[in-house]
């Protein structure tokens, strides 16, 4: 079996912890992994690393990369989506590169699942992934169900038909409903939220995209790259509208006894994170009589008074501040945001690049300031800028530093100065971190301010 990791989504219905430039499936929400390493994980044993494919994109492919190389995990496939097309054209293009790839059979089994959710405990996860593997491998698509907790209109529903011993013959799909037809669900029994995964075989698949979706099947061929090289062509739909909603194969098992939370909100995060008295409060916090409030923080100390059904969320350039029960809310002020042309919707303070990562620490007119941080081995691309003179300044670390034809090594309060229109680079041919302060003089002190001639990871122009 393979495991298909849905992983190149930019939502920023967390924002602003998520943005397009750090999506959520690498945040932390619960524990020193993030939610992508906490996917890989809870399949251990079932699968082996090689097994694994996870389909992103190009702007998060290193940082994939990265992630799975922290938990020993390099070994799974990474594969990208060269648009954005929805679950359905991403499972065809895994299914692609599985068959041309892997050297998968028509029998092979497939498990999608969502790479930014949260499921525990992972033993009995894994009982219900096995069964619902023997139940794929009879010809069926195998969708697990969440048994509701509450009437939830954030979530879609999947409505049950009779029993056939195993799971449920899936009577039909229910879009995201309102508050009395959610709590009508919850009251009449047999309806489950829709987590977004599916178990399936090849061959199962395949016959049944070619009946309801031969727009992205007739685009997929044995090679890989001519799948991906068709991929823009296929259209943007979900694997639920596309099949699920139409096939008669589709089968729901429940997941009784099991935690399970999209983190798709703020409120889904308190939930997760909250004491007895429903206050959550991450980081430097000094909070006085506050009662069921969230307040997540960064690097200051914040103390919060008389707080009730808030929710507090701290970063080094945006303070949100929302009443509990609001949170789905978030996607209007980002559309707002994207009106306006805001760089907050895609730019952190801290940006992660393939050598490392870089924070700003202070900017303004005619100068930016940054602490970059270079992993060992890790190379910035051989460059230029046409607008900015830089200053850097080891603060940890050895770096090498190429400057027009000379090449040299400077050590801890050791400084080198980059002239505008000179080539450069900056590498870490060390053990251990390489951290810089980074100081850049201009007129103009965009990222775009760099023309690469030669560059480790491919992001040279052709």
């Amino acid at each position: 079996m393979k495991v298909i990791i849905l992983a190149g989504g930019s939502g920023t219905r967390l924002f602003p912890l998520s943005r397009s430039c750090f999506p959520k499936q690498f945040l932390h929400i619960a524990g020193r992994k993030s939610l992508l390493q906490q996917t890989v994980e809870r399949f251990k044993g079932v699968v082996s690393y090689d097994d694994f494919i996870i389909v992103t994109n190009d702007k998060y492919k290193f940082h994939v990369e990265s992630e799975m190389q922290d938990i020993g995990a390099a070994d799974a496939h990474i594969i990208c989506e060269p648009v954005g097309r929805n679950t359905a054209p991403a499972i065809a293009l895994a299914m692609s590169y599985s068959r041309d790839k892997l050297n998968s059979s028509d029998d092979e089994l497939f498990f999608v699942t969502p790479s930014d959710h949260l499921i525990h405990p992972d033993d009995k996860f894994k009982i219900l992934v096995k069964k619902a593997i023997q139940m794929a491998s009879k010809g069926r698509i195998v969708t697990l169900g969440i048994e509701p907790t509450r009437p939830e209109t954030g979530y879609g529903y999947i409505h049950a038909g009779a029993s056939d011993g195993d799971g449920y013959i899936v009577e039909s799909f229910k879009e995201k409903p309102d508050y009395d037809t959610a709590e009508k669900y919850l009251q009449a029994g047999g309806y489950f939220w829709n987590g977004g995964m599916f178990v399936f075989s090849m061959t199962c698949m395949t016959r049944e995209m070619e009946k309801y979706a031969p727009d992205i099947v007739r685009l997929v061929d044995e090679s890989f790259e001519k799948t991906e090289s068709s991929f823009a062509d296929m259209p943007d739909i979900s694997i639920d509208y596309a099949v699920a909603e139409k096939s008669d194969k589709i089968y729901v098992l429940p997941m009784r006894s099991i935690y399970w939370n999209d983190i798709g909100s703020f409120d889904s995060i308190s939930d997760v994170l909250s004491s007895s008295n429903g206050d959550a409060l991450v980081g430097d916090i000094l909070s006085e009589d506050c009662q069921n409030t969230m307040i997540l923080g960064g690097n200051r100390l914040i103390c919060g008074i008389g707080l009730q059904n808030l929710m507090v969320v701290d970063t080094p350039d945006v303070l949100l501040v929302a009443k509990k029960g609001e949170s789905q809310k978030v996607r209007h002020l980002v559309e707002k945001l994207k009106s306006q042309g805001r760089k907050e919707i895609s730019e952190n303070v801290t940006m992660y690049r393939p050598w490392g990562s870089y924070t700003i620490l202070a900017e303004g007119p005619g100068y930016k300031v940054k602490r970059i941080e270079i992993k060992p081995g890790g190379k910035l691309s051989l460059q230029l800028h046409y607008h900015r003179s830089e200053h850097w300044t080891v603060i940890s670390g050895t770096g090498k530093c190429t400057l027009g034809d000379k090449t040299v090594i400077f050590r801890e309060n050791e400084s080198t100065y980059i002239p505008i229109g000179v080539k450069h680079r900056l590498e870490n041919p060390g053990k251990i971190p390489l951290a810089i302060i980074e100081v850049q003089n201009g007129k103009y002190l965009g990222e775009d301010d760099i023309v690469r001639f030669d560059d480790i990871y491919g992001r040279t122009k052709k």
